[in-house]
């Protein structure tokens, strides 16, 4: 009998376990182009889902609006970004729709535009009238591919006066004091201009008589007439962003501006 080779000695199994640790040191197998192609179509799937529901809110929920001049001063400042309620007149469809090439898509939530521009809108569901006092965003009468922003102050069949700046709804003097400004202290013949004396004029029906809170620096329904219901957008109801454009960091944010309800 011949004596045992030390080699022999190997626990069963030594041999298939180097295999194994051979084969999990393998360089591993490349992604296929089906699979590159699988992982773009979930990116681009998610970012079209994102922008339709974006656009959505946009339009049926909520948008976004940057305050361009001083009309509505005191209560909104140049350089105010606020939000503006599309639900709080009731479910709006965008009606007369035209479509138009803006160019690129600006990401600028204040920006964003569609390709298509509707005109006009058409209540599916109400859930109210706008009030006197609302402050709305609205179709610009003389030029609809601008939004302007006023405040409410004569509904369907109010009578409209104002006489030497007063403004008078249905021959009572409106308390305005609180929310508005008059720099100017000089009054203009009406004849002249319509500023500080107007009217009186009755409100038409589905219609709204409106005026800049900056009542002496504001171009609003004393100068082109009234805002059809069916071209108001929405109600703003709070500042998002305000800033003041100054030099200085500690000036440039109007901190205590942000979040503010809009009165």
């Amino acid at each position: 009998m011949s004596a045992s080779d030390p080699s022999d000695d190997k626990p069963a199994g030594a041999g298939s376990d180097a295999s194994v640790s051979a084969s999990l040191t393998e360089a591993p197998t490349p992604v296929s182009a089906t699979s590159r192609k699988s992982i773009f179509r979930e990116y681009a799937e998610a970012i079209l889902v994102a922008m339709i529901l974006a656009f959505a809110i946009r339009i049926f929920v909520v948008q976004a609006f940057k305050i361009p001049s001083g009309s509505m001063i005191p209560t909104l400042l140049i350089g105010d970004h606020i939000l503006v309620s599309k639900l709080t007149y009731g479910l709006q469809w965008p009606a007369d729709c035209r479509f138009e090439w803006t160019g690129p898509v600006n990401l600028s939530p204040s920006r964003w535009r569609l390709p298509v521009n509707c005109y006009t809108s058409k209540t599916l569901i109400g859930f109210g009238k706008p009030q006197r006092g609302d402050v709305i965003v609205f179709r610009y009468p003389e030029d609809e591919e601008k939004d302007f922003i006023k405040r409410i102050i004569g509904l369907p069949g109010d009578q409209v006066e104002i006489r030497r700046k007063i403004v008078y709804i249905n021959g009572a003097a409106l308390d305005d004091k609180g929310y508005t400004q008059r720099v100017d202290p000089g009054v203009i013949d009406p004849h002249i201009n319509p500023r500080d004396n107007f009217g009186p004029i009755t409100v038409p029906a589905d219609s709204y008589f409106v005026m800049g809170d900056n009542r002496d620096q504001s171009l609003d329904s004393r100068f082109w007439g009234f805002v059809s219901a069916d071209k108001i957008k929405g109600k703003a109801f709070r500042i998002y962003w305000s800033w003041s454009g100054a030099d200085t960091m500690s000036r440039w944010v109007r901190w205590e501006r942000i979040g503010q309800a809009i009165q």
